[in-house]
């Protein structure tokens, strides 16, 4: 009987070590970040505006980006959304001109 405490004493303490809530695809960078913003935005949402039904609205944003992957996948030959990503990170990554200058 102690030896079965202790196996399921030791089962409950590894068992969270090893999972883990989130798969790890290595560090996402700003410029990620940022086309992942721009891509939303393009498909409606507004991170600035009066937002009431705040879970709804991003994720109906999110349906609609990975359906326009999705097509663009189709169309490319099944490269993905990396493409797409990495497309919008280079279109948004033009430099700024102030205003001042």
């Amino acid at each position: 009987m102690k030896k079965l405490i202790c196996a399921l004493l030791t089962a409950v303490l590894i068992i969270p070590a090893v999972s883990f809530a989130q798969t790890s695809n290595g560090p996402v960078t700003r410029a990620e970040v940022h086309a992942e913003l721009v891509q939303l935005e393009h498909a409606g949402y507004r991170p600035g505006a009066k937002q009431i039904h705040y879970p709804d609205e991003i994720q109906a944003a999110e349906q609609r980006v990975q359906a326009s992957n999705d097509a663009y996948a189709s169309e490319s030959g099944g490269q993905g959304s990396s493409v797409v990503v990495a497309a919008a990170a280079a279109a948004t990554a033009s430099p700024r001109v102030d205003a001042a200058n």
